[in-house]
């Protein structure tokens, strides 16, 4: 598959129109407090601003970005910012679903291999023989309900702890895997959001 087609997981385009008249010069001059923070290189040459990110700071505005490129774009009348963007953060909250996916598929394989096919079958005939319940033939043939065992609520208590026992249980790992996708979607959605706000306040900015 070509990588261009999964590039939109971790990488944010987008585009701005900037004020008319406003040179290349001006835009990134505004821009350039931005890319003043600690662990934060970037290189301008002629329209296009080049910078990169590393152990970014939380008061960072841009933190959730690794690096990428902001170019000028002149046309008739006002010209447009364009850029891309790349964040390791988005992409590791996209993996982290797939990884705790496949932690429960793990875990659902390792509790069928726990469990002999011996065991099951032996697990069933033990069901089976405590649910049947010793009746006189005469109330049999009548129709009369089987009696409750006294002990039923005691066997029922002791059944499901011996389900809780037979093998690790994948819900955890279910549980965790929804948590990430949620946070990706919303962080996927947000963060692009966010820039282009954030570059356009910094652009309008007296």
């Amino acid at each position: 598959m070509n990588a261009r087609f999964l590039d939109w997981i971790w990488h944010i385009k987008g585009s701005l129109p900037i004020a008319p008249g406003q040179s290349s010069d001006e835009v990134f001059d505004r821009l350039s407090p931005l890319f003043q923070e600690i662990n934060t290189t970037h290189d301008r040459t002629g329209d296009t601003l080049t910078f990169n990110k590393w152990d970014q700071a939380a008061q960072d505005k841009m933190s959730v970005f690794d690096g990428g490129t902001l170019t000028i774009e002149s046309g008739v009348g006002a010209g447009v910012l364009r850029y891309h963007m790349t964040s390791k953060a988005l992409l590791y909250c996209f993996l982290a679903p797939l990884l705790f996916l496949a932690i429960a598929a793990a875990t659902i394989g390792i509790g069928k291999l726990e469990k002999s096919p011996d065991e099951a079958g032996k697990a069933k005939k033990e069901e089976k023989k405590e649910m049947e319940v010793r009746m006189n033939p005469i109330d049999k043939f009548l129709g009369a309900p089987a009696p409750e065992k006294k002990d039923d609520k005691a066997k029922k208590a002791k059944e499901k702890e011996e389900e809780k026992e037979k093998g690790p249980d994948p819900t955890p790992a279910y549980a965790f895997a929804g948590i990430f996708a949620a946070v990706y979607l919303v962080g996927r959605i947000l963060e692009d959001r966010l820039i282009r706000s954030l570059f356009r306040k910094t652009l309008t900015a007296l």
